[in-house]
């Protein structure tokens, strides 16, 4: 079976381009474009047979299908060569049972898919390995790419620069200045790429590097590129097929720029009409309180919308006030029954202090998606029954400096109610059994 995909307009435009065109945008309405595939050629596998295909793929070594995203070629860029292919095995990664944390909340089965356990620490490795994968394949065909740019809070840029460097292609990365975690400076700096430090916010980074790719000799690796969203989808696959393809309940997930909800939406879609799945789960996406755009839409009933200046939060990567995927979050908030909560920066420390004292190592953007399923389990819009899915989007240990300050109570506007501070003593073992004494039971 031939297996084979375009690149097509969001809003409905009948243009259609090819996947190795240097192309974001219809050129008809400026909409963004989606990957659209042949679904009559998917459909002509069995659901049972792509099932078997990918439970056969996963975590092996046969190039380039131990990838959780290449495992899944067909379904997201299906005749791209296999030499083009750039991969650090990203995907596979954990669902992992909360079973302490989510009894703590009322909720007998809460999960966590811990996408921060890949190549770089965070899921935008899964978006990054078909970008680049994808401009080898460009540049194999022809086309004249001299670079691949971003705008970034902190994780694209890392993905980028680490995918480029593997692939031995110029990455370029704009950030805005003193709005990242150390850790997230230091890897594209590692990895070789042209680092921009801008003072400005992440939209004014986006404005800028937009323009620098206006002549199409560099490419544009943000979300508004349609190509991560196929990578980006297949982690809404991997949660099905880890839960041996039963679907959960809920699947929560923190929204900044919007890409990842609606790639968990689209891969969804995509098993429902090809029948691995008979329902969906319900999304939730939660943003910080003080770069909340799609929540303010929300609760209007996303009958309006507008952008706005987002407020420095703790959960910086999220701190986007004029998201690109807006609409496309929107779409699919509305096919899964959606809903969005926010989470204020006290709110968000907490849930990952008391996660974290469960034994996992959040990061703040997933403090804020665990900071809404509380929220939601107390309004009674999720029932303990029900199996609840957060997808975490990075690593804690990127955040050391978020981690401490909660610690030593030093977070603005954060009441530390679950610091955990060293205790510090002369080196007398009787002053250290007096201080077991006091904090543990006989």
């Amino acid at each position: 079976m031939t297996y084979s995909a375009k690149l097509a307009c969001f809003a409905g435009c009948p243009e259609r381009y090819a996947l190795d065109e240097v192309i974001y945008r219809c050129r008809a309405c400026g909409s963004l474009l989606d990957v659209e595939h042949d679904m009559d050629a998917l459909a002509g596998r069995s659901a049972a047979g792509w099932m078997n295909l990918f439970d056969r793929r996963w975590m092996r070594t046969e190039w380039p299908y131990g990838s959780g995203v290449w495992g899944k070629k067909e379904w997201v860029y299906p005749d791209i060569a296999d030499e083009s292919v750039v991969s650090f095995a990203e995907g596979g990664s954990n669902l992992l049972w909360a079973e302490r944390y989510g009894k703590s909340l009322g909720l007998d089965e809460l999960w966590v898919k811990q996408c921060g356990n890949s190549h770089t620490g965070s899921f935008k490795d899964l978006g990054m390995t078909v970008l680049v994968s994808a401009v080898r394949e460009m540049i194999r065909r022809g086309r004249p790419v001299r670079a691949i740019a971003c705008a970034s809070t902190g994780d694209t840029s890392a993905a980028l620069a680490a995918y480029c460097a593997a692939a031995d292609l110029p990455a370029l990365v704009l950030l805005p200045r003193d709005k990242v975690s150390i850790a997230q400076l230091l890897q594209p700096l590692a990895n070789g790429a042209l680092v921009f430090s801008l003072d400005t916010d992440f939209d004014g980074c986006m404005k800028v590097v937009q323009a620098l790719a206006e002549d199409g000799s560099i490419y544009l690796a943000n979300s508004m590129n349609s190509l991560r969203i196929e990578g980006q989808k297949t982690v809404a696959i991997e949660i099905v097929q880890q839960l041996d393809w039963e679907v959960p309940d809920w699947i929560v997930v923190p929204g900044g720029n919007l890409g990842n909800v609606y790639a968990l939406g689209k891969g969804l879609l995509a098993m429902q009409r090809l029948g691995l799945v008979s329902r969906l789960p319900r999304l939730c996406v939660a943003q910080a309180e003080r770069a909340n755009p799609l929540y303010r839409a929300f609760v209007a009933g996303f009958d309006s919308y507008a952008p706005i200046t987002a407020q420095a939060t703790l959960a910086s990567a999220i701190q986007i006030g004029n998201p690109v995927s807006i609409q496309r979050a929107i779409r699919v908030l509305k096919a899964t029954n959606g809903v969005v909560e926010q989470a204020s920066e006290h709110e968000l420390s907490d849930a990952v202090a008391r996660a974290d004292r469960t034994g996992m190592y959040n990061d703040p953007h997933t403090g804020v998606a665990l900071a809404a399923v509380e929220k939601l389990v107390r309004a009674g819009t999720i029932g303990r029954k029900e199996r609840v899915v957060v997808v975490s989007t990075a690593h804690g240990l990127k955040f050391t400096e978020f981690k401490r300050g909660y610690h030593l109570g030093a977070l603005e506007g954060v009441t530390s109610e679950h610091a955990n501070k060293p205790i510090e003593l002369a080196p007398d073992v009787d002053a250290v059994r007096r201080a077991i004494d006091a904090r543990i039971k006989a």
